[in-house]
C-alpha cells in the first residue's frame, strides 16, 4: 500500500490540518454561504476570499448522550438554591426566554458563525463540481505532449537545479560515517586549554594535560581538513525526465453585446457572468485560451481589460460577433487540434433578418465544430418568468432540440447569475441528478 507524507508547513498562526478537517465537516454550509456571497458581492470583489457566515448549529459536533426515554435519573445540579433531592421540575415552556434560544424575539440568541476563507479556498469551493462538457474530442484523446517532471536527484547537473537540502543531507551522512570532528568538540578542548594556561601555577599533571590537549586539538583540526564539510561527491541536483501526457487544447470564445440597447444593468449582469466564466477557466484549466469579442453593429477582438471595462456603444448586429469568431477560429484554432467553446450574452434585441442569419451561422458553421455553445439572455427585471423572450431568444429556441451541444438560459437579476452558471457548466452526473 502506498503511503504519502505531507511535509508542507502550516500557514503562519494556523493549523492546516485542523482547518482542512473543519472545512470538510462544514463544507455543505460553507458551500451555501459561498454561493450566496457571489450574488451579493460587487464585480470587483466576486473572486476575493474573506469571511462567510454559516449557522451556528452547522458547526455542532456529534456527541453521545445517555438516553432520557428509559430508566430513572435523580440528581441535583450544583449551585442551585431552590431545589433539593426528590423535587420534581416541570419542563420548560416552548418559546420561553431560557435555554439560550437561537431565534430573534424568543430570548437570548446566537450570532451566525463567521469563517474566513482564502481566495484559493473560496474559488475551489465555488467551482468544485463544475467542468467544461466533453472537453476531449475523440480525435484528440491520443494526442500527447512532452512535459518535464521531477525524477529524483543526480550527481551532475546545472547550478539552477542545485538541490541544497539534499546536498547538505548527503554531506552530513558522509561526515557522520567518517567521524569528522565537529567544531563544538574542538572548541570545548580549546576552552579547557585556555583555562589551564590561565592558572598562575601548574603541577606536572596539569602540564602533561596541556601538552595532551595541544596534540589532540591539532589532531582534530588535521582530521577536519582531511574530511571537508562539503565534498564534490556530496553535491546533488534535481533531475527532471520527459513524460508524455495527454494534452487537450481548448479555446473559449466570449461574445458580449455592448450596444445601446444594453443598459447599465444589462451590461453589469453580463459582465458578472463572464467574470465567473473567466475565473472558472483560469482556476480549473491550464490550457484554455480565452478570446474576448465585443460587438455593437461591428465586432472586434479585445483584451480582458477592454472587454470588461470598455465604454464603446452603438447599434446592434449580432451576426458580426459570430463572423468574427469564425474568422479567429479559422486563423488560429484548427478544429483538428482544438476543442471549441463559446458563451454569448445579449439582451436579445436584434433585427429579424439578422437573427435568421445568426441561426444559419450557428447551424451550418459553428455548432457542427463546437463542443458546447451557451447563450445567456439578459431579461427585463420586471418580466415574468414565462415571458417568451426577445427576438434572438425566439430565433435560438429551435436550436435546443436540433443541437444537443447548444444551451440557453435567461437571467433577470444578480441572484440568477450563479444558478444559471452552475446549470450550464455542471458535471454530467450533477445534471442528471438535478430535478
Amino acid at each position: 500500500m502506498a503511503q504519502f507524507v505531507d511535509r508542507r508547513l502550516n500557514p503562519r498562526d494556523k493549523s492546516l490540518g485542523n482547518r482542512q478537517r473543519f472545512l470538510r465537516r462544514v463544507r455543505s454550509e460553507v458551500k451555501r454561504a459561498v454561493d450566496k456571497a457571489v450574488a451579493e458581492r460587487s464585480i470587483a470583489d466576486v473572486a476575493k476570499g474573506g469571511s462567510v457566515s454559516i449557522p451556528s448549529d452547522g458547526i455542532d459536533e456529534p456527541q453521545f448522550h445517555l438516553s432520557r426515554e428509559s430508566g430513572e435519573r435523580e440528581f441535583v445540579l450544583p449551585g442551585n438554591k431552590e431545589f433539593v433531592a426528590g423535587d420534581t421540575i416541570d419542563k420548560p415552556k416552548k418559546g420561553g426566554g431560557g435555554g439560550g434560544g437561537r431565534e430573534a424575539g424568543s430570548g437570548r440568541g446566537e450570532d451566525p458563525f463567521s469563517f474566513a476563507l482564502t481566495e484559493a479556498e473560496f474559488l475551489d469551493i465555488l467551482f468544485e463540481d463544475l467542468e467544461l462538457p466533453d472537453l476531449v474530442k475523440t480525435s484528440l484523446r491520443d494526442a500527447k505532449a512532452k512535459e518535464y517532471r521531477r525524477a529524483g536527484f543526480s550527481s551532475d547537473g546545472t547550478t539552477p537545479n542545485l538541490a541544497v537540502l539534499r546536498t547538505m543531507r548527503v554531506s552530513m551522512g558522509r561526515r557522520l560515517a567518517l567521524r569528522r570532528p565537529t567544531a563544538g568538540e574542538v572548541q570545548k578542548l580549546e576552552e579547557e586549554l585556555e583555562a589551564l594556561r590561565a592558572q598562575p601555577g601548574s603541577d606536572v599533571a596539569e602540564r602533561q594535560r596541556i601538552v595532551h590537549l595541544v596534540r589532540e586539538i591539532e589532531r582534530l583540526k588535521r582530521r577536519q581538513r582531511a574530511i571537508p564539510f562539503i565534498d564534490p561527491i556530496d553535491v546533488r541536483y534535481s533531475r527532471f525526465s520527459p513524460v508524455l501526457v495527454p494534452r487537450a487544447k481548448a479555446v473559449m470564445f466570449c461574445l458580449m453585446d455592448v450596444s445601446a440597447s444594453m443598459g447599465e444593468r444589462e451590461k453589469e449582469l453580463a459582465k458578472r457572468f463572464f467574470i465567473l466564466l473567466h475565473l472558472f477557466l483560469k482556476r480549473k484549466y491550464e490550457r484554455v485560451d480565452i478570446v474576448f469579442i465585443r460587438h455593437t453593429d461591428e465586432a472586434a477582438e479585445v483584451d480582458e481589460q477592454e472587454f470588461f471595462y470598455g465604454r464603446e456603444t452603438g447599434g446592434t448586429v449580432v451576426s458580426t460577433a459570430l463572423k468574427e469568431m469564425l474568422t479567429i477560429r479559422e486563423a488560429r484554432y484548427p478544429v483538428a487540434d482544438w476543442n471549441v467553446y463559446c458563451a454569448q450574452a445579449s439582451d436579445g434585441d436584434n433585427s429579424g433578418s439578422d437573427s435568421r442569419e445568426c441561426v444559419a451561422l450557428l447551424m451550418q458553421a459553428i455548432l457542427p465544430l463546437a463542443q458546447y455553445y451557451a447563450y445567456i439572455e439578459i431579461a427585463d427585471e420586471d418580466s415574468p418568468r414565462d415571458f417568451g423572450g426577445k427576438e434572438l431568444w425566439r430565433a435560438y429556441a429551435g436550436l435546443k432540440e436540433a443541437a444537443p451541444n447548444f444551451a440557453m438560459a435567461r437571467v433577470a437579476g444578480r441572484s440568477d447569475i450563479y444558478p444559471v452558471f452552475r446549470k450550464l457548466f455542471s458535471k454530467p452526473a450533477a445534471k442528471g441528478a438535478a430535478p
